[in-house]
């Protein structure tokens, strides 16, 4: 199962979206995880990407939204304790176990 962590630099949550996946990967043993930079339109565009961080699950957006457009902006998740900018380490589970 190959994770892709998706972000640019400026981002202020991608780190704890990492953090959630490297606790993941030791869960999942089969759970490999990349780390992709985006920091151009461009590369926003090529990787259908949301904001920062995104998360994909062998090339698809795990919580993906047709109402967010694509670009590089910082993302906003709903979690159960309200906005937040990286998804719950429950949620990302869920979102690979299912």
């Amino acid at each position: 199962m190959d994770v892709t962590l998706l972000y640019f630099e400026d981002c202020p949550s991608w780190q704890q979206a990492d953090a959630h996946l490297r606790a993941l990967s030791i869960e999942i043993p089969a759970l490999t995880v990349h780390r992709q930079i985006v920091d151009t339109d461009e590369a926003a565009k090529q990787h259908r990407f949301q904001g920062s961080p995104s998360i994909h699950l062998d090339g698809n957006d795990l919580f993906a939204n047709n109402d967010v457009p694509v670009g590089l902006a910082c993302r906003i998740y709903q979690t159960p304790s309200g906005p937040a900018g990286s998804p719950t380490l429950d949620q990302l589970r869920q979102a690979l176990t299912t």
